[in-house]
């Protein structure tokens, strides 16, 4: 598969397939993706791997966190507030044509609460990976986080797998730090989720748009 194509057909997966994923195989691309661009050299990036029996204890503890409310303070905010045009219009597209997408009507908040709880249990993946960086790593630094992120969901496609970057997680990393034993100068970016996706399934059946060129790119 040409890095292209890998590219082109990579999309958010929420929902995948009982179907175990090798740990190895995960590991390995993450190792590959340690080759991603980073600035002075300072790969910034700390991962923990979750599988197996250590995922199914996780995904149990995090059933019972979700069903009694449980939420953390972020530690920092996903979004601007307030988001101005056009980017607000493109965060809330997606998220209409995904819930037009599974039948799920705007004024149906408890079913799109529902529907987001999926996060917190990966959208039935096997395998997880938690993405921390340390407390006095900046802006520059982050950039790199989402250079490595790139780069090993573009291996995961090459490998058939399928993924979801989840910066939901930041509403748990308390409870995520103490689970994978992350130590106190560690801070939680984003978790993303791996596994065989379900083609069948509608949430994964639409592709996201992009911004016409003449939005974004300039000639200098």
């Amino acid at each position: 598969m040409k890095v292209s194509e890998a590219i082109a057909q990579r999309r958010s997966c929420r929902a995948f397939l009982d179907q175990p994923v090798d740990p190895a195989l995960v590991r390995d691309l993450l190792i590959k993706a340690s080759r991603a661009a980073s600035g002075g050299n300072v790969q910034p990036w700390r991962l923990y791997l979750l599988h197996g029996d250590r995922m199914a204890k996780f995904k149990a503890l995090m059933a019972d966190r979700s069903a009694k409310g449980l939420v953390d303070t972020p530690e920092y905010p996903v979004y601007p507030q307030p988001m101005k045009e056009p980017y607000r219009s493109q965060r809330f597209g997606i998220g209409e044509t995904m819930y037009a997408q599974l039948g799920i009507p705007r004024d149906d908040k408890p079913a799109r609460l529902k529907w987001f709880a999926n996060n917190f249990q990966f959208f039935g993946a096997p395998v997880a990976a938690f993405l921390f960086v340390d407390r006095d790593m900046g802006a520059a630094q982050w950039s790199d986080l989402g250079g490595f992120l790139a780069t090993f969901m573009l291996l995961l496609e090459e490998a058939g797998l399928g993924s979801c970057p989840q910066e939901a997680w930041c509403t748990q990393h308390k409870f995520v730090s103490e689970f994978v034993s992350a130590p106190a100068e560690e801070m939680l970016f984003a978790g993303v989720a791996i596994g065989r996706p379900d083609t069948a399934h509608p949430v994964n059946r639409f592709m996201s748009t992009r911004a016409d060129p003449d939005v974004w790119l300039r000639e200098a």
